[in-house]
């Protein structure tokens, strides 16, 4: 059975169709990537499987789960998506531990891995109002990973990263992905979509335009 399954998904706000019949079957232990200019529906479609959206009409099944049927969202997600909020004066550490605390499967040891995964320093007592754009972004992707969840999507993850942390971003991918999470990355970035995806999904208008590009094999 696939992982995740849409079937026929479509979704319309204010008239507009911003997902046009959607119909994709996703694996775990595979990077998907989601490749399109701005508003082609690329953030639309990870809303959806994150269960921040509900389809007009079609279903989404995540893990034997339909989503807004047996569950509201995927429960084992790690998500980064447009502009991601952490509490302004507490450190990146901080912010991390509060996310922690809410399920309680990882402590100490495993959030200073995942700072360190993404080049933050554990210790470092900065508040997190005062990181750059980089530094923000690169917590974003730490808070996706550090509870090494089954499924992992990330929207315009590159964004402000340096080509050095664009190279780490690639090797962290390519270790969840063996560790069996299903990952999903929606970019304008051709280039680091093609070099790190298993298949790649061109969207324009809503539509999922060609679903047979494939990146790595």
């Amino acid at each position: 059975m696939k992982s995740i399954v849409l079937k026929g998904v479509n979704k319309v706000i204010k008239k507009i169709c911003v997902l046009n019949n959607v119909n994709l079957e996703l694996d775990k232990g595979k990077i998907y990537g989601l490749y399109g200019k701005n508003g082609s529906g690329k953030t639309m479609l990870i809303r959806m499987i994150a269960g921040l959206i509900i389809p007009t009409t079609g279903e989404v099944t995540v893990f034997g789960k339909t989503l807004g049927k047996d569950a509201s969202f995927p429960e084992s997600m790690g998500l980064t998506i447009e502009n991601v909020g952490f509490w302004p004066n507490y450190t990146g550490k901080e912010c991390l531990r509060m996310l922690a605390d809410v399920k309680k499967i990882i402590g100490e040891e495993e959030i200073d891995a995942a700072l360190k995964r993404v080049g933050l320093d554990p210790d470092d007592k900065r508040k997190y109002k005062q990181y750059s754009l980089g530094m923000k972004q690169k917590l974003a992707i730490a808070q996706a990973i550090m509870e090494k969840p089954e499924l992992i999507m990330l929207d315009e993850p590159t964004n402000s990263l340096d080509e050095e942390t664009v190279e780490k971003l690639k090797d962290i991918l390519i270790e969840e992905k063996e560790r069996g999470a299903l990952i999903i990355i929606a970019s304008h970035e051709k280039e680091f979509l093609y070099n790190i995806a298993d298949k790649v999904y061109v969207l324009s208008d809503g539509y999922v335009k060609d679903n047979d590009v494939r990146g790595r094999n």
